[in-house]
């Protein structure tokens, strides 16, 4: 009997319901509460084996308390990331507690969040950080890509990962006429040997219905420039809600005739267990 490869998916997001006892600081799209439970179940449905659990800044800013509670209680099931705060005084201090922990497997900078360029000293810190610890920083940097570029060739020890492709995703439909305007900077980033990417929330850029068929040229341009070792899909659940179902962004990458078997493999869990050195059960 062949044992098959695990299904891990590079982005998901957890987080209470916003309460006077557990206040959001701002807003997600998403629905009104995804516990840690709740992740699971929808995991165990669709038979996804681990999720990467990514701290969603938009609620929890720079406290990645409840998504070290969800591992707690899963620590089979999830690796953690959270974001850093490139105006901290305590980088490296907070670095190393983080990566110290359990279940911790990456660090995340919000590059859209900031008016910051790529000589901000708080930005190269993390990146300096992260590479001595060994982890990956994913960086949010839809419409900030040559920054990226920038701070990825001033710190090439260190593993760097595009969220969600490097385009910016509508929160509801209809998806923009051209949705994949950035697409040639995307490319031009694969040039660069310690950059990753995320093909999360893929199913959000489409025109066409479940399964996405108008997905596939532009994705395969991102494959045939990355390579399969440094392409990992994901689903960005929650944040795809009112464009797809997590059903949807999982199937769409198993029903399609675009991927080989190995590719599938690669993409869907892979490639991130050699990038992030993690794997669920571990």
């Amino acid at each position: 009997m062949v044992s098959r490869s695990p299904v891990i998916d590079v982005q998901v997001h957890c987080y209470q319901r916003n309460t006077a006892e557990t206040p959001w600081a701002g807003f997600i799209q998403g629905p009104e509460e995804m516990t840690g439970d709740d992740m699971v179940a929808a995991m165990d449905g669709l038979g996804i084996d681990g999720a990467l659990l990514v701290s969603p800044f938009a609620i929890y800013r720079y406290d990645p308390s409840y998504a070290l509670s969800v591992y707690e209680k899963h620590p089979t099931r999830f690796g953690v990331i959270r974001p850093f705060d490139p105006t901290s005084e305590s980088i490296e201090a907070e670095m190393e507690e983080w990566t110290g922990r359990p279940g911790v497997v990456g660090a995340r900078i919000m590059l859209t969040a900031y008016d910051f360029w790529a000589d901000h000293p708080g930005l190269n810190r993390i990146m300096a950080a992260a590479g001595r610890a060994g982890v990956p920083v994913n960086v949010m940097c839809s419409t900030r890509l040559p920054v990226l570029g920038e701070l990825a060739k001033q710190n090439p020890n260190t593993r760097v990962v595009i969220d969600h492709l490097g385009i910016v995703q509508p929160p509801e439909p209809p998806a923009p006429p051209e949705a994949w305007a950035d697409l040639p900077l995307v490319l031009s980033l694969a040039e660069l040997d310690n950059v990753a990417i995320k093909i999360s929330g893929a199913g959000t850029l489409a025109h066409e219905p479940f399964p996405y068929g108008d997905i596939w040229e532009p994705l395969r341009m991102i494959f045939d420039a990355f390579g399969f070792e440094r392409c990992m899909w994901g689903t960005d659940w929650t944040r795809a809600i009112n464009l797809l179902t997590y059903e949807q962004g999982v199937e769409a990458f198993r029903v399609t005739d675009q991927l080989s078997e190995s590719e599938r493999a690669a993409l869907m869990g892979g490639t991130l267990r050699e990038i992030y050195k993690w794997e669920p059960g571990g």
